[in-house]
């Protein structure tokens, strides 16, 4: 998760650069001009870094510890996979509120078909995913080519699988699953060297990933300068791609001195950088954000908007069922009331992140930094004793302030 944060904080999009811009004068800024020129990039990065040492500071040490952290991630991975897909609907000027309740209904299938009627787990996987993207599919259907608001069909969606669940499960919780399943949110990677008090194979991963990042790092800014983009001050750059290389190998010497590297770390770590590649690099990630901007002027430009918006509800249905079945992986049960509330973390940390309510504005590692906004308040809250009753009030008064921010920016950039 870090590494990828780490990608995009050493890596922005490149802005044109002005009139006056020459080839290789690229740089000239100061570090501070840089930043308040490209606040969006860099503002929710040290946000998260901001609290992380808050509350690493109130709970004595405590959210940086190695058992911590791992539960850090394993807390927030159905959220981040979650929120992936959420972004790609909320740029296309839509949301889905059925999230939630389709996390839940996937994992109480899952546990018919794997406790009850003892399916291998891996064809019960496959047919819960096919089950979300058609979920996702029906939802899109009515969203795209009958143009009925994705908030009312996403709405009864969210009644009739909520419902679906407790009928499946007939009310009751359904588990254990099998441990190959379970593998999936609480398994580590092997350590190849059968070290006992530090995983090795992890540490090395994380430093490897490090040195991957900076060399991208530094290949990206020599082909921003050499065709005369906008860039960041020498200084600055390299100053951050050290402190963020130093971080990144400091995670995973924590990581590694507990239990290594979580699977499901590799797996959202995967799904980051396939996501951040589409919507980055791809035809379709640039029409996605051109149907979100302007939805006329993009058919009119020859996009199949309706296509695109249907696509957008298909993968969000898959990554839906995928956070099933990691959250009742990680619970070793599937419950009546699993998923309930999920969809609030999900759209919170997509806003958080910088997406904008109005579509075509988001990014990947924004939506990803926005729900380890939320877990680390959320854990942070629970070391020092907060109540859930304080800690939803402040999390509900954080997203109105993020939100707050992206339309005074857009107001004042107008």
């Amino acid at each position: 998760m870090d590494n990828n944060l780490a990608a995009h904080a050493v890596a922005p999009v490149a802005t044109p650069p002005a009139d006056h811009a020459e080839p290789g004068a690229a740089g000239s800024k100061s570090a501070l001009d840089f930043i308040k020129s490209n606040f969006r990039e860099y503002g929710m990065l040290l946000s998260l870094v901001a609290i992380m040492a808050f509350f690493q500071v109130m709970t004595d040490g405590t959210l940086m510890q190695p058992l911590n952290l791992t539960n850090l991630v394993l807390q927030n991975s159905y959220i981040v996979i979650m929120a992936l897909g959420m972004l790609l609907v909320i740029v296309a000027g839509h949301i889905d509120l059925s999230v939630g309740s389709v996390c839940g209904f996937i994992g109480a299938l899952a546990a018919v078909l794997m406790v009850n009627h003892e399916w291998h787990y891996l064809s019960a996987t496959l047919v819960c995913l096919v089950v979300g993207g058609l979920i996702g599919a029906a939802q899109g259907y009515f969203v795209a080519f009958f143009r009925i608001p994705s908030f009312i069909v996403t709405l009864a969606g969210m009644l009739v699988f909520k419902g679906l669940a407790l009928a499946l499960l007939n009310g009751q919780s359904v588990g254990p699953f099998p441990e190959t399943f379970q593998a999936l949110s609480s398994g580590f990677i092997p350590d190849l060297f059968s070290t006992e008090s530090l995983r090795l194979t992890s540490l090395l991963i994380g430093a490897a990933v490090a040195g991957a990042l900076a060399l991208a790092s530094l290949r990206s800014r020599g082909n921003q300068i050499k065709h005369g983009i906008e860039a960041e001050p020498a200084g600055f750059f390299f100053a951050k791609i050290g402190v963020f290389a130093a971080m990144l190998i400091y995670f995973s010497y924590m990581l590694a001195s507990y239990k290594g590297l979580p699977n499901v770390l590799i797996v959202m770590a995967l799904l980051i950088g396939l996501f951040d590649f589409v919507t980055s690099r791809t035809t379709i990630g640039r029409r996605v954000y051109a149907l979100g901007g302007n939805e006329k002027a993009a058919k009119l430009s020859g996009i199949k908007t309706e296509r695109l918006s249907f696509y957008t509800f298909v993968n969000m249905g898959v990554l839906a069922a995928l956070a099933g079945l990691v959250f009742a992986a990680r619970l070793n049960t599937a419950t009546p009331k699993a998923g309930l509330g999920f969809e609030l973390d999900v759209i919170a940390a997509c806003f958080i992140g910088g997406a904008s309510a109005s579509g075509g504005v988001g990014k990947v590692m924004g939506a990803v930094i926005g729900a380890f906004i939320m877990g680390v308040m959320n854990n942070g809250m629970s070391i020092l004793g907060i109540g859930i009753d304080y800690q939803q009030v402040i999390k509900g008064l954080v997203l109105l302030a993020a939100v707050f921010v992206d339309v005074y920016n857009k107001n004042k950039s107008a």
